[in-house]
Formats: structure tokens, C-alpha cells, sequence
């Protein structure tokens, strides 16, 4: 998916302006917020020490909070993560510096191992133009790069560290407390951490559907791998990234297609046609034959160790003006493409894979393509009448009796008629890209960090059963960089493609518009001089995605929890678990006005927790 061009010469004209608003005005931007953040005690009067949670970007400069704390805290269900920032801030330098987890006792004793605890740089990007009036030019956090022994902690400045934790399936219900060790040059000290761990589990598997584009040939560029040992052994890499922030890709095996040949003959799944219509194709019919060997194993392998909960799949020759040879509106062509479709819909189903799949053959089309649009959704329900068929544009009459999965942007999505469609079977899944801009949530670096989290509190409230975004890792665009990629931590905008760019125009989408993946720091300029063997380096804007799509599980949980239970519930009881259902007006009153503060998010995932412990503790 690309964005929308429509979006053009305005947008280009509206960030010119805000460029030039926010060099006199950012005191209102949240980068710039201090009323959140908690001061804890430190053994060095050179070094003050705070945390904060994950869901604010800390400022470099913002000053010291008032309000104080002993620890870190950190609340989680089991199998699932979540982070908080631990700030540090140094009179002078500290060279040297490194941050390590202890291991978390539990009251119980249990332990949860120092493993499960992560500890990740907050590296701040140069925003030299913004995406729209929420920004301002300066320094953003986004990316968090692996600590590096080497790193340096510059005077007067605030450092963030991304403590991320697991609580591993099977974890005890309770509180566990550890410390990260801070340690530089003439500095150490062990910073107390404390962890809730809930007595639920998430499910290995997301509940909400997910899809991001992925471009495996920017990781192999970048990184300069060349061998398909090396390829794959990477690709695993960000593969687990994906699992681990419950996000599924377009395609889980980009390297490996199932083989397709052709031959005279009629499919099994046609054996009840009358001779008299077989007939009709004669000599001219034709049957695919798929070897899906290849294809099958590394699928399975990614749904049973990722745990990815959608693939598209393609089917070529929609719309075609011919198809295997035969003339479009032909018998043979109308057969052969109905045979192809219907082998490929089978064998889906005979794996269990069908209810992953979805076809997506059209991108954003515009109204005069409607009639050619609805054509081949036409032609594609007749070839595979059990598959979703999806189609990123809100519901348009035009469109009705075409797409089964409706994904619309969220800018353009209509409840009303979206209810209407349900009621037909239909789904709905939606997106964001470049557009749209404020006041919708947004997936820019210089938006508030909350606005990916709460997008997937919109979902929920909607009754959105998924989510898309048109690409998770696009490091360079050819018309902005000609000559040589772009190193993304240099110039963190994103830069548009389409066929109005001429080389070398810059113009922009966004910033990190399709880029929530880095490659490795040492790959930034795709000029490696030997294979780059590292995964990712991932950033704010992920983690706000994964705990987003945690956040709907939770509901998803409690739903289901309401009803195993109901009949031991009184009606207030009832009454009052359903209310917490329902997403809160104070956190999103419309997919325009929703908050911007973690704190609200946290406290009510927090009350969602404890009724579901709650209600579990029934049994």
C-alpha cells in the first residue's frame, strides 16, 4: 500500500508552514511536557536519577520532576512485556556506561530471570521538518540501539534507558523486585525496580489481526548480506522482533514461492461439473498443478514459532487482458483463473490457514476506478468465494457486493455504514500512513507517544477487527536518494515516491511515516564492508503498537471472562465489568479527540487487570 497522492501539494504547503511556525512556538508541543515523570534517590549528588513511563518521549533538556519515587514500577500479565525509562542525568560526563537487570524475587520467592529484562538506549533523531502542528523541529526519541560499553553520557543532558521486561508464561501472580546496575567511570549505582505480574496470561497469538508491509530486500541491502544462509538467519531476527511486538507481516516467506505449472485437465474440486460444460473448454482447458511443499514448511514455521495471525496472498491475473493465453471473458480464461483460485482457496483450507488469508489486489483506488475495481472482486468471488477479499476504502456504493474486508482509512472510516455492512457478514480492518494528519493519532516520530497505543483503544471501540500499515521499514526512497540509500538516523523523514517525484525531489511524508524498524546502527548507510549480522534496532513508536494490540487483548480477555462467569454475577456486578468493556470517553471521545496522557491509558489497563483476576479467581 502506498499513501494517497491526493494528499499532495496541500499537505507539502501545510508543512512548510508548520515548519516555519514551530521554529517560534513549541512551548505547547508535548516533547516539551513536565508534569509527569517521578525523581529517584541517588547515591552520586553529580548523577540525579528519574523514571517516567513508556509512553512519554522525554526531552532532552525538560527539567527534573519534583514528585519522588523509590522505584521503578512496572505492572504486566503473563507472556507479555512492557517497559518503562529510567532517566539519568550527569552533572558531568560518564564515560563508559552500562546498565544490567538483576534477577526479580518474588514475595514467594519465585524469580523471574534477569533474561527476561532488557535494558535498550533511547537515541534521539534530528526532526529538521515537521509532519504536521503537533511537532517541532529538535531532537525526538525513537530509536533504541542495543547499550554499547563505549557510550558516553553527555553533561546536563537527559539519557533515557528503555527497561523492557517479560513475564514469562506460568510466572506467579505478585510482586518481584530487582535493580539495574548502573555502572561508568568513578559512577555505579543499583537502581531498585518493582514488577506486578498479573494472574492471567496473554495468548501467544494476537487477537487483533494485524498486517505491515516488510521489505526483506532493504534489510539484505543495507546489512550486505548475500548468502541465503545469512539471509535467513537475519530475517529470523526481525521475524522475532515481529513476534515479540505481536505484529504479522504481509508475507512470512518472502523468499520462497510455491512452484506453479500448468496442465491440460480439470481440478478434483470440478469433478461435478456436466460433461456438457466441460465440454465447452475442450481442448483448451487447463488445471494448475502447485507444489506447495516448500511454501507449507516455512509457513508452518512461522505461524507455530511467530505466531503471525495473517498473510496476504496473491492472485495474479485479475483484470488481465489475457490469462494463462486465453483473451479476458474467454470460457478458458474465466476456467483457468477459477482453477487457480479455487486450488489456492482449498489448499489454505485444508492446512487451517484459511481464516489468515486475505486477498488484497487493490490499492486506494480512486472513484472513476470503481467499475473496474468491482469487476474483479466479482472475479474473484467466483474463484474463491470463501476468502477474504480486502480492499484499503471506506464503504462507497460503487463498492458494494466487491470487497468482504473492508480497510478503510481512519480518517474516512463511517460507523454508521460500517454497521450496516457488518450486518452482511463484512469485516473491517484500518489504517494509517502519511495522512492523516493531526488532530487523528498518527505514526510519526513527532507525535505524542500515546498516539499508536490509543489507536488500537479506537479499534476496539469501533469494533475494527484489525489493523494496517503500508510498510514497517522503509530506510530510503530512490527519488530522494538517487545516488546513495538514506541513512535513516541521519534524516528521519520519510520521503515520497509516487510518479509526480522526480529524482532527487524531496518531498515529504512524514517523519518515520513506514518506519518503525532501524537496521543496525553500524548498517545505517547501507555501505557495509562485510555482512552486518544483527537484527533490528526498534523503536518507541513498536513498542506503543505491541502494548496497543496487549491493550485490546485485555478487553478481549475480560469479554470473554464476563461471560464464562455471568451466571454467578449479580446484575450490578454485571452492569459494572461490561462498563469496562467500553473504552472511556476521557481516553477516546472520537478517532479526533482522545488523550494524550499514558497515565490514563495505564490506570484504566490497570482496573481491566484486577477485574479480570478478579473474575478468574471465580473458578
Amino acid at each position: 500500500m502506498l499513501p494517497k497522492t491526493h494528499w499532495g501539494i496541500s499537505i507539502v504547503l501545510l508543512l512548510f508552514c508548520h515548519t516555519l511556525w514551530s521554529e517560534y512556538v513549541n512551548e505547547g508541543c508535548i516533547l516539551y511536557s513536565e508534569n509527569y515523570g517521578e525523581l529517584l534517590n541517588s547515591d552520586h549528588p553529580d548523577v540525579a536519577l528519574w523514571w517516567a513511563s513508556s509512553g512519554w518521549k522525554v526531552s532532552r533538556d525538560r527539567t527534573l520532576p519534583t514528585r519522588k519515587s523509590k522505584e521503578i514500577r512496572i505492572e504486566l500479565a503473563q507472556n507479555e512485556r512492557e517497559a518503562a525509562q529510567l532517566v539519568v542525568r550527569p552533572e558531568k560526563e560518564l564515560s563508559h556506561f552500562s546498565a544490567k537487570p538483576t534477577v526479580l524475587i518474588g514475595s514467594n520467592q519465585h524469580q523471574i530471570a534477569a533474561e527476561c529484562v532488557e535494558v535498550l538506549w533511547v537515541r534521539y533523531l534530528h526532526i529538521q521538518r515537521v509532519s504536521d502542528t503537533l511537532g517541532t523541529v529538535g531532537l525526538w526519541p525513537d530509536p533504541l540501539p542495543p547499550i554499547d560499553s563505549q557510550q558516553s553520557l553527555e553533561a546536563q543532558l537527559n539519557q533515557p534507558l528503555w527497561i523492557r521486561v517479560y513475564a514469562p508464561k506460568g510466572t506467579p501472580a505478585g510482586t518481584y523486585r530487582g535493580h539495574i546496575v548502573l555502572k561508568a567511570d568513578g559512577y555505579e549505582q543499583a537502581v531498585p525496580l518493582s514488577l506486578r505480574v498479573y494472574g492471567f496470561e496473554l495468548p501467544d497469538r494476537a487477537s487483533c489481526k494485524t498486517a505491515f508491509g516488510f521489505s526483506a530486500g532493504s534489510v539484505y541491502q543495507y546489512q550486505g548480506l548475500v548468502t541465503p544462509e545469512d539471509k535467513r538467519a537475519i530475517l529470523n531476527k526481525y521475524w522475532e522482533s515481529f513476534r515479540d511486538h505481536r505484529i504479522s507481516p504481509y508475507d512470512p516467506a518472502p523468499d520462497i514461492s510455491p512452484a506453479l505449472s500448468w496442465e491440460k485437465g480439470v481440478p478434483d474440486f470440478y469433478n461435478d461439473l456436466s460433461r456438457e460444460a466441460l465440454q465447452i473448454f475442450d481442448e483448451e482447458a487447463l488445471c494448475p498443478r502447485i507444489d506447495w511443499a516448500d511454501w507449507d514448511h516455512e509457513m508452518e514455521r512461522c505461524f507455530n514459532h511467530y505466531y503471525f495471525n495473517t498473510f496476504r496472498v496473491s492472485v495474479p491475473g485479475v483484470n488481465a487482458s489475457q490469462y494463462q493465453g486465453f483473451p479476458a471473458d474467454s470460457p478458458a480464461y474465466t476456467y483457468a483463473f477459477n482453477a487457480y483460485g479455487r486450488s489456492v482457496q482449498e489448499h489454505l483450507r485444508a492446512r487451517g490457514w484459511l481464516d489468515k488469508a486475505y486477498v488484497y489486489p487493490y490499492d486506494e483506488p480512486t472513484e472513476a476506478d470503481y467499475p473496474r475495481v468491482l469487476k474483479g472482486f466479482h472475479q474473484l468471488r467466483a474463484a474463491m468465494p470463501d476468502m477474504a477479499l480486502m480492499l484499503t476504502e471506506q464503504v462507497e456504493p460503487g463498492l458494494i457486493g466487491g470487497p468482504n474486508l473492508w480497510c478503510p482509512l481512519i480518517s474516512f472510516y463511517n460507523h454508521e455504514k460500517a454497521e450496516e455492512r457488518r450486518k452482511e457478514g463484512e469485516h473491517f480492518w484500518w489504517y494509517i500512513c502519511t495522512g492523516p494528519k493531526q488532530p487523528y493519532p498518527g505514526l510519526f516520530i513527532d507525535h505524542p507517544g500515546t498516539d499508536l497505543r490509543v489507536w488500537l483503544w479506537m479499534t476496539w471501540k469501533y469494533h475494527i477487527e484489525g489493523i494496517l500499515i503500508w510498510q514497517s521499514n522503509l530506510w530510503t526512497t530512490a527519488k530522494a536518494y538517487p545516488d546513495h540509500p538514506q541513512n535513516p538516523y541521519e534524516d528521519p523523514m520519510s520521503w515520497m515516491s509516487d510518479g509526480n517525484t522526480k529524482p532527487g525531489d524531496k518531498r515529504p511524508w512524514g517523519n518515520g511515516d513506514g518506519r518503525f524498524l532501524y537496521p543496525p546502527e553500524s548498517a545505517a548507510d547501507a555501505r557495509p564492508t562485510a555482512p552486518i549480522l544483527e537484527g533490528p534496532v526498534e523503536s518507541i513508536r513498536w513498542e506503543m503498537l505491541r502494548d496497543g494490540v496487549e491493550d485490546y487483548e485485555y478487553f478481549v480477555i475480560l469479554k470473554q471472562a464476563i461471560h464464562d462467569h455471568e451466571a454467578a454475577l449479580s446484575e450490578s456486578e454485571k452492569a459494572a465489568y461490561i462498563e469496562l468493556t467500553e473504552v472511556p470517553r476521557r481516553i477516546v471521545r472520537d478517532r479526533r479527540n482522545y488523550t494524550k496522557d499514558p497515565a490514563l491509558l495505564e490506570r484504566q489497563r490497570s482496573r481491566i487487570a484486577k477485574t479480570i483476576e478478579k473474575l478468574m479467581q471465580q473458578n
